[in-house]
């Protein structure tokens, strides 16, 4: 769906984005990573056709330069800081909006009812929260029904309960065979809904694939964490000697233990057998975060 080859972009001789190639595939759900200033916003512009830069990009097969009205009628896009007219309300929006795409028979109420904001059909925009603004945001990357969706930060502003409806919908679109090229700072929301990331720093692309395969390059040992009845420093000292335990961490009565799944059963059997209780015990898997920030530190 997005081919990104050699994509370089400077601002006043600094280097915003240097040199990067990239594909997301038909029916993904891609994530672009990355610290503040990694390059992120400048390559959804180019993406976008927003800026001018060096370097090829082709949306389903169409150069994004050559092609650029074409390639604009297949995407929809949620900026990070949505911006409306205040003195129309949220159904004038969407209609100006779908006058401008050159869409006649669009849905809006529907639409409107899929982000929640049906009952505020004609309340001004200028008296909506950061969260409602964020819904008509994405009712209006919605209209015309888009192949691709680019969305940055999709859920910022949003509630826990807004956030969660927010990811479904992102499912949902996906399920029907939209793409989805997603920016977001919530790396569990992005370890929770992509395929893939790419990781982004300095310009660059510094790693590329899913977040399982991230965390066995970079060895990244799953937890067992175990609530005990007793901890002590001896069952410390005796889980440290097990071999191919990494790490070991203390709090209160859980202990956290670094260590790959073949080691689990010789560390419950030998604390077992020192006369511990083990009251509960589950495994955690490498999260994103920690990919992200390892990644991160070993490029700096």
């Amino acid at each position: 769906m997005i081919e990104v080859r050699g994509l370089r972009k400077e601002y006043d001789g600094v280097v915003a984005v240097d040199g990067i190639s990239f594909k997301v595939e038909k029916g993904e759900i891609f994530a672009l990573l990355g610290p503040n200033g990694a390059g992120k916003t400048t390559t959804i512009k180019a993406i976008l056709g927003l800026i001018n830069y060096e370097g090829e990009i082709s949306i389903n097969g169409m150069n994004v330069v050559e092609r650029g009205k074409e390639v604009k009628k297949k995407i929809g896009y949620l900026p990070e800081s949505v911006a409306f007219y205040d003195n129309l309300t949220a159904l004038q929006t969407l209609q100006f909006f779908a006058e401008l795409k050159g869409i006649k028979d669009a849905d809006l109420m529907k639409l409107l009812k899929e982000v929640g904001l049906e009952k505020d059909a004609n309340r001004k925009v200028g008296g909506f929260s950061k969260g409602m603004l964020q819904r008509l945001g994405l009712a209006q990357c919605l209209l015309g029904e888009p192949e691709l969706l680019i969305l940055d930060e999709p859920t910022t502003g949003l509630d826990a309960v807004g956030a969660y409806e927010v990811r479904n919908k992102i499912r949902e679109l996906n399920e029907r065979g939209v793409t989805i090229l997603l920016s977001s700072h919530i790396l569990s929301e992005v370890q929770e809904l992509s395929h893939r990331v790419a990781i982004m720093n300095k310009g660059k692309i510094i790693a590329i694939d899913t977040v399982e395969n991230l965390s066995k390059k970079l060895e990244i040992q799953p937890k067992l964490r175990l609530e005990l009845q007793r901890p002590s420093n001896r069952i410390v000292n005796l889980v440290k000697e097990i071999k191919s335990v990494k790490d070991v961490k203390v709090d209160g009565n859980i202990l956290e233990i670094s260590c790959p799944p073949s080691a689990k059963l010789a560390i419950i059997n030998a604390i077992e057998e020192a006369g511990i209780k083990i009251i509960d015990f589950k495994t955690v898997e490498p999260t994103l975060e920690e990919i992200f920030i390892k990644m991160v530190k070993e490029d700096e």
